[in-house]
């Protein structure tokens, strides 16, 4: 039956995407695969440094065989030419009989340009297998490419009763509010970021390192991006310690101060930005980080923080950890936040195991817009 089998290969080519996370950046995520008479005769996924996209890497492992195959792919093949020539010309070249691709191209200016370039050529075109699936798989793509900005992923870990973080001991939080499952799931959000937003009070309070830890390959080290007015950022912290190039320093204070000029020497990259109530405008903060190719930014941050993002409307997505306990003492998040919870605008909202514990997890916004 051609509908599952179309389903089958369009699944094995949204998994060979997925092996180019963090690996693509600042190209989409492409998986494809070509299929003849029932068999796999060419597959590929395309990261950013092999420069070859991956339909070409599946064309050249097919060799003669692609000639009346089907290509299956999560996007449609471009048609323009940039580091490497238009796929759909190798496509044709090729003599490849027809393509499935699960969505189109959400680049306004190319979209759509490359499915007709291939049918005008002869080959037959399906769209929409799995549309949803790849939709999310490059949405941050998605969103940069339309408008220039990232992604934001909000992420919080909470009890019941709505608490962030426990008593503090010496400064810091006595014990995890979630589990080893969810610590090692948010470590799998990481690898898949561009970048890690926080604020200087988390900075102070924990001194975290905000780190990809999963070990996994990625082609640039994940930018840790820390909001702080008045440059509080401790020489001796972790982050300034850990800093290789990739600690950024947004603040409304001079940029040229002697504090500044210290922060810089360690090797910290410090940027001024306008001042929204007494804080760096988060606006500004997404479009800089847009200019510089971030598609998508992670926000791990306080109360404060995540209630000002709410407040700015900056958060794309929410992905809540929800603890099996009732903490009764600590911070906790308030409104507008728990206002944002019961926000009969989200959308996709979703529910899953994590271990011990509950994820809630759904959409502010759609990032691709009427496309």
């Amino acid at each position: 039956m051609p509908a599952l089998d179309d389903e089958r290969w369009m699944k094995r080519a949204l998994e060979l995407a997925r092996c180019g996370e963090a690996l693509a950046h600042p190209n989409p995520m492409v998986g494809a695969v070509l299929v003849k008479n029932g068999r796999v005769v060419g597959e590929g996924f395309h990261a950013y440094d092999g420069v070859k996209h991956a339909e070409i890497i599946a064309l050249e492992k097919a060799g003669a065989k692609a000639r009346g195959a089907t290509l299956h792919i999560n996007l449609e093949p471009c048609c323009h030419t940039g580091r490497t020539g238009p796929c759909t010309k190798a496509l044709i070249a090729a003599s490849v009989r027809r393509v499935v691709a699960a969505m189109k191209d959400p680049n306004p200016a190319v979209s759509g340009r490359g499915l007709a370039q291939l049918r005008r050529a002869g080959v037959k075109v399906d769209t929409g297998l799995r549309e949803a699936e790849a939709r999310i798989l490059n949405q941050a793509f998605a969103k940069w490419i339309r408008i220039g900005l990232p992604f934001v992923t909000q992420k919080i870990a909470m009890t019941l009763d709505f608490k962030i973080a426990g008593p503090k001991r010496r400064g810091h939080s006595i014990a995890w509010i979630t589990s080893k499952q969810s610590r090692e799931e948010v470590q799998r959000m990481r690898h898949a970021s561009d970048a890690l937003l926080t604020g200087i009070g988390t900075v102070l309070a924990d001194d975290p390192r905000l780190t990809d830890r999963t070990g996994l390959p990625r082609r640039r080290r994940l930018l840790r991006v820390v909001l702080d007015s008045h440059l509080r950022l401790p020489l001796r912290s972790k982050l300034v310690g850990s800093s290789r190039g990739d600690l950024l320093v947004f603040t409304t204070a001079t940029p040229n101060s002697a504090r500044a000029r210290r922060l810089r020497k360690a090797g910290v990259e410090v940027v001024q930005v306008r001042n929204h109530k007494g804080r760096p405008d988060l606006k500004a903060v997404l479009k800089e980080l847009g200019r510089r190719s971030i598609q998508s930014v992670m926000l791990e941050a306080g109360a404060a923080l995540n209630q000002a993002a709410v407040r700015a409307d900056i958060v794309d997505k929410f992905v809540h950890f929800v603890a099996q306990r009732v903490m009764g003492a600590g911070p906790g998040i308030e409104p507008p936040q728990v206002q944002f919870l019961n926000n009969p605008q989200l959308r996709d909202v979703a529910f899953r195991r994590c271990g011990p514990d509950l994820i809630v997890e759904g959409y502010l916004r759609n990032v691709y817009g009427n496309h």
